[in-house]
């Protein structure tokens, strides 16, 4: 019997659904799921919603997160999430609030690492972790400890912090004012399920789908004779590898069966030599099983259990391992499973049962389970795991955690007994061929009887491993050399490992260091500086309508209630990057159950394409497609399902065109731009280099960014049915856009198209074009009945683009001093097939190419480069990430050729005094100088860098490396009739106001700000005033939310209203002095005053004279500064930022706290740019990470060790709402500062070769990138590639 709880709204009761409205993957949904087991043990667990069948909770009962507190009932303690700070979009909050539910269930108090287990399998793209990590430390029980409370020295590791203690410092919130968590008042597990569990007898069970059947036998021999009669039915325990393939890939599987009634799948049995551990147990259970293990015997005898438990930690997320089984596990044979080269190094045994076979058959551990023979139908039964023996295991992941290997290992040697002589060894790797494979002449050649083990016989291992596990550099994922590297590299630490054993057991080898590569420790907390009482006179804990997204009980696009006869819309993209469609039939497509129609071009009755800076878009392809992923067609249905389906049923044919452009080096030689190429010059560049000491040439390449907003492109179009008139509930920044882009392809007036978007689960620049485009296709498709159109992730990501790719070139003349007197920088981006806004981000490319420094010659060209990928768009940052990253990493050479300190170079040359950027605009870099003179302080930066330098002299194989960095990044936009905003505020007579305005919430707390913003110049608590959704129909022509100019803009147009408003009160106030608010705005009506206004906000008059070099094409820079050290692994490439120190110069803020969010989620989200997210495409063009599994965002485990914000005091800016500054962007770039402490590691590392000076680190720094540019003797040994003789698996993009 099961009691589940969960994120959906599902509800079962024995066999019967009570309910469903459970949302889409994208949300991370995570069930709590409590089991009964003997003498009613209960046992809860989190599991992933979209994993789970509903067939496999036949008995469960359901509770979802609005079950365990709501704001109708009581809010739940696990809930205040919210109130630090932890809830920002909202779309990803409720999976937060059942994992950490889960875990207090099970724990009371748990730890700081139970916690971040906890939350490894959830994903935020907006607030950067520390504030939910900070929210549930709250329940911590270490949360009076030194260390979780961020004190340099802990009192638990004997260290006294003799120093006077520093004054308190402002918190985000007061823990106090959080319900505590009491265990009696929580759900009860249902006693009707008890009694079920306890009496009833296992029957099986049948579900009949549409086209699938579920049948789940009830004992081991109706296992085999179902099995037997259906061979090609998958057997389903935890639906973790079945599931993705039938959501994803459109697998169809008739008949699948599931054994969670066999009890013999789930038992457990010990020996005197190991232990028997059923097939049917998930991953969680067999870790916690061997933990317990670990500590019931002596260690010489828990070897293999230890390495195994090493695996099992990082081996998916917490809510994969409590549903995965070992079994499932194990004959998935995934290439680079984490648990079969353990398995098969540590002589583990299976027990299989085979057409009827009983007893069971016991096998020798097969690590490639399908070669068993196919024409026998084999169940695997039990795992035996032996005792003893030196076993060791590595991996390496993209990302620590719910990430898979890059190559994993399995290491096991047995030595005659007192000496070093090996008797038997036993080495088997994963991710380095279609199966895990054995390094049999490896083993071959360490097994000497006559030689013990020393570093001469392992010299001679690795030569005949580098030549028994050979790639082709062409072999499938990529990574080649890396993944050579990585087996000599795993081979070495396990020979350390060796070593030390021996040490220890024979006394005669020299003591090798083996301390962790990491430290891990608690996260800390920011740090806030005192805000103006003025600003916090509503509490800054409480951003509007957060507490509601805890609760699940905020709606998003997809929340909305289905109407009558409402249809779904998925998208059909193409499937060749450059070709002429010479047929589209979509006679199959509309035999198939539930599809209604199928849209294309011909369908438009308005425009069929979209202008965009002198270039139009297609809505849908007619004639040719230009990228994979071109909008060709639109199938209707009556369900998701059915749509997808009919997409799928399409038919297209093409004529392939000649030479597909898909890299800017292949754009530049076929001079495939987007026109016009941007230029800015000051001074006599050419000139200035003759008369420089030194020249230096160089070039950086970064990759794109997927947005990766939780929420994905969602649109529901509902007809009116008077007069062709509609309303568009739209996930977009900019609903005005929307609304016109709508109107002209149905070709009638704005005034019949009303868009409203109440919040966005997350946008970052990406749902401006290309939600416009879906819009206007979904609305084609909804003249007579609503539709509604959500984009799988993998669509999402296919189609609607992302950060531009960038190759930068530089070449720099400075002088031996330091000083940078001429620069010619030259960017390329990569925009894809269509112009989108490519231009505009080129443009701002070149504007802000300066960034801090005062180059008396500087010259920057920019272009976008037209290709056959993914149009490329907005993204937050604009282009400014990729610019001042290359003009960073020119100072970066420049320092390493003078062999000076990279921060020494930059405050050389950094603006001082009164300054004119190269585009003649005047400002004072005060403010930046003091951003980077108090980061220096506030991260004790020069005593750092001397520990820094000590550490890395005494550590061979492991580095550190620390950076600062600048930024000065222009607030508003370039094109002057952007900076425009409106508000509508209405003063009702019981003395509530409701106030609209133009900007979109989408976690950046805009909503928030203009609550405050009222709440000010109304003189009345917030508490009366409710912001409405944004709509087309009460603010029309509305500007995007975007250049981290909305609350600047739309604070003036609420601020000009609410001023209205208060001064049109005047006369009432005078006659009533003492009168309440409610008697003035009551006596007003009668006076036939009008409560309503209309406040309007002019901006700054922007521009760029781009004939002239000149012009004012921001309002004000935002500055700031940022350190951040980082350790790496030489061996591997792994890196964990240890610190990071961010001061921002933010003006006076308006909301501090919700700053600080925006903060810590930019330079997380720079973090994931610079040093993790990775886009690959396939020599045909095609995007091959489209999901959550093959590209990695940042998670908790990427969080700086310690981690403090300071915002910079005594500031002042004239130019904005109360002298705040614009936020929202500008810090993403910081980001940047673990990058460049990743190439100060590397450059420590490649010191120990002796190779100095500079060198080439492409960003991302991957642990890819960052291992093979450590250049230690492993990568050293692997042979080079010739280019142009092999096709490589992935285009270097």
């Amino acid at each position: 019997a099961l009691h589940i709880l969960c994120e959906s709204s599902i509800i079962i009761s024995r066999s019967k659904i009570i309910s469903s409205s459970c949302r889409t993957e994208q949300q991370q949904l995570k069930f709590c799921i409590s089991c009964t087991f003997l003498h009613c043990t209960i046992r809860h667990y989190s599991a992933n919603a979209c994993l789970l069948p509903l067939c496999q909770l036949h008995g469960a009962a359901v509770t979802t997160v609005e079950g365990i507190g709501s704001s109708k009932t009581r809010i739940h303690p696990v809930q205040r999430i919210a109130k630090a700070h932890g809830s920002q979009c909202g779309f990803c909050t409720p999976g937060m609030v059942m994992s950490m539910y889960t875990l207090l269930r099970n724990k009371l108090q748990p730890s700081m690492d139970d916690i971040t287990q906890a939350l490894a399998g959830n994903l935020c793209r907006c607030t950067g972790y520390r504030p939910i990590v900070d929210g549930c430390r709250t329940f911590c029980q270490e949360t009076n400890c030194c260390q979780a409370n961020g004190v340099g020295n802990c009192c638990l590791s004997g260290e006294v912090n003799t120093e006077e203690p520093e004054q308190e410092k402002p918190q985000l919130f007061d823990k106090n004012d959080f319900l505590p968590l009491d265990p009696t008042q929580e759900l009860i597990f249902p006693p009707e399920l008890i009694l079920m569990a306890e009496t009833a007898s296992p029957q099986t069970l049948t579900f009949q789908g549409e086209r699938m059947t579920w049948m789940s036998p009830a004992s081991l021999e109706e296992l085999v004779q179902m099995k037997t009669s259906n061979p090609k039915a998958p057997l389903v325990m935890g639906n973790t590898n079945i599931g993705p393939d039938i959501k994803f890939k459109g697998v169809l599987h008739p008949l699948i069966i599931s054994p969670t009634q066999v009890k013999e799948l789930f038992e457990v049995t010990q020996t005197p030599q190991g232990v028997w551990v059923g097939a049917g147990c998930s991953l969680s259970e067999v870790q916690s099983l061997l933990e317990k293990l670990v500590i019931q015997f002596s260690e010489e005898k828990t070897e293999l259990f230890k390495a195994l438990i090493h695996q099992l930690r990082n081996l998916g997320s917490q809510q994969i391992r409590n549903v995965a089984s070992l079994g499932g596990n194990i004959m998935s044979a995934y290439p680079n499973s984490d648990l079969n080269p353990v398995l098969a190094a540590g002589s583990c045994k299976v027990s299989v049962i085979s057409n009827g076979m009983f007893p069971r058959l016991l096998l020798s551990w097969l690590p490639c389970a399908y070669k068993l023979h196919r024409s026998i139908i084999y169940i695997l039964n039990s795992i035996f795991f032996p005792q003893g023996e030196f076993v060791r295991a590595f991996r390496q992941a993209p990302r620590k955690e719910s990430s898979f290997a890059t190559v994993t290992t399995g290491m096991r040697v047995f030595f005659s007994e007192g000496s070093r002589v090996v008797q038997d060894v036993s080495i088997y790797y994963g991710g380095m061929g279609p199966t895990t494979v054995s390094a049999a002449k490896t083993c071959a050649a360490l097994i000497n009887r006559s030689k013990p083990w020393d570093d001469e016989n392992l010299s001679r291992a690795y030569d005949i491993l580098l030549d028994e596990l050979a790639l082709p550099p062409s072999a499938p994922g990529g990574k080649v050399d890396f993944r050579r590297s990585l087996t000599l590299s795993f081979l070495f630490k396990f020979n350390l490992e060796v070593l030390q054993k021996l040490r220890e057991m024979v006394g005669c080898v020299k003591k090798y260091s083996l301390s962790s590569v990491f430290t891990e420790r608690d996260h800390r907390r920011a740090s806030q500086q005192d805000a103006d009482p003025s600003f916090t006179q509503r509490d800054p804990t409480q951003p509007a309508g957060h507490v509601s997204n805890n609760q699940s009980e905020a709606v998003y696009c997809d929340d909305i209630p289905k109407t009558d006869g409402e249809l779904f819309l998925a998208p059909v993209t193409s499937s060749r990057a450059h070709a002429k469609i010479v047929g589209l039939d979509v006679s199959e497509a509309l035999q198939l159950p539930g599809v209604v129609d199928v849209i294309t071009a011909e369908d438009i009755p308005g425009k069929k394409v979209r202008p965009f800076g002198g270039y139009t878009e297609e809505l849908l392809a007619a004639t040719e497609v230009s990228c994979i992923g071109q909008l060709l067609c639109a199938v209707v249905a009556d369900t998701r399902a059915h749509a997808k389906r009919g997409a799928s049923a399409v038919k297209i044919s093409y004529e392939d065109l000649p030479e597909p452009v898909f890299t800017v080096e292949e754009a530049i030689e076929k001079l495939s731009f987007f026109e016009p190429r941007r230029v800015l010059e000051k001074g006599n560049v050419t000139e200035a280099f003759k008369s420089v000491d030194r020249v230096y040439e160089g070039e950086i390449r970064l990759g794109g960014q997927e947005h990766f907003y939780m929420e994905t492109q969602s649109v529901l179009v509902v007809p009116v049915s008077e007069e062709k008139e509609f309303n568009i509930y739209i996930s977009t920044q900019a609903p005005s856009f929307c609304q016109e882009a709508v109107a002209e392809t149905l070709n009638i007036p704005s005034n019949r198209v009303t868009c409203h978007v109440r919040r966005i689960g997350g946008a970052f620049g990406g749902k401006v074009t290309k939600t416009a485009i879906l819009a206007s296709i979904t609305a084609v498709a909804a003249l007579n009945q609503a539709v509604r159109c959500i984009l799988d992730r993998g669509d999402d990501m296919l189609i609607s683009g992302a950060r531009h790719p960038v190759l930068g070139k530089y070449k720099v003349g400075f002088m031996n001093d330091g000083r940078i007197l001429a620069a010619d920088v030259q960017y390329y981006a990569n925009a894809g097939n269509t112009v989108d806004e490519s231009v505009l981000v080129a443009e701002k490319i070149v504007l802000h190419m300066d960034n801090a420094y005062n180059i008396p010659n500087l010259r920057g060209r920019a272009a976008a480069c037209r290709t056959n990928l993914p149009s490329n768009t907005a993204f937050r940052g604009f282009g400014v990430p990729q610019s001042i990253m290359v003009v960073e990493n020119m100072l970066n050479d420049v320092a390493m050729v003078l062999g000076r300190p990279a921060d020494q170079i930059r405050e050389i040359n950094m603006y001082k005094g009164q300054s004119v950027t190269h585009y003649k605009f005047e400002f004072c870099p005060e403010n930046l100088l003091r951003c980077w003179d108090e980061c220096k302080l506030k991260s004790d930066y020069s005593a750092r860098c001397k520990t820094v330098d000590q550490f890395n002299q005494q550590n061979r194989w492991k580095k550190r490396g620390i950076s600062i960095i600048p930024i000065k990044y222009g607030i508003a936009f370039t094109d002057s009739f952007l900076n425009q905003a409106a508000a509508l505020v209405h003063i009702y007579k019981d003395g509530s106001v409701l106030v609209t305005h133009g900007g979109t919430e989408m976690g950046q707390g805009i909503h928030t700000k203009m609550q405050q913003v009222a709440s000010r110049e109304l003189h009345i608590p917030p508490s009366k005033i409710y912001i409405s959704d944004t709509s087309t129909n009460t603010v029309p022509n509305t500007c995007p939310s975007a250049a981290s100019f909305g609350t600047d803009a739309n604070g003036m147009a609420v601020k000009n209203a609410c001023q209205i408003l208060y001064q049109r009160l005047e006369p009432i106030r005078q006659k009533n002095p003492k009168g309440s608010w409610e008697s003035w705005v009551n006596a007003a009506f009668f006076e036939k005053m009008s409560l309503s206004a209309t406040g309007f906000y002019r901006g700054p008059d922007l521009y760029i004279d781009w004939d002239k070099m000149e012009g004012e094409p921001y309002a004000y820079f935002t500055f700031g500064a940022c350190c951040s050290e980082v350790e790496l692994d030489c061996l591997t490439g792994d890196y964990r930022t240890v610190r990071t120190d961010i001061v921002v110069d933010i003006g006076r803020s308006v909301n501090p706290s919700v700053d600080i969010g925006q903060i810590e989620g930019a330079f997380m989200q720079g973090l994931g740019l610079y040093t993790l997210e990775e886009l690959k495409f396939s020599p045909s063009g095609l995007l091959y990470t489209r999901g959550p599994s093959q590209y990695k965002i940042p998670a908790v485990c990427d969080v700086p060790l310690q981690f403090n914000v300071y915002l910079l005091p005594d500031t002042y800016n004239p130019h904005a709402i109360y002298s705040s500054k614009g936020i929202g962007e500008p810090v993403l770039f910081l980001g940047s500062s673990v990058f460049f402490a990743i190439k100060d590691a590397v450059a420590a590392a490649r010191s120990e070769s002796g190779l100095v000076g500079p060198f080439s680190l492409d960003s991302p720094a991957t642990p890819e990138r960052a291992c093979l540019a450590c250049a230690s003797p492993f990568t050293q040994k692997i042979p080079a590639s010739k280019p142009g003789s092999f096709k490589p698996w992935a285009l270097n993009i």
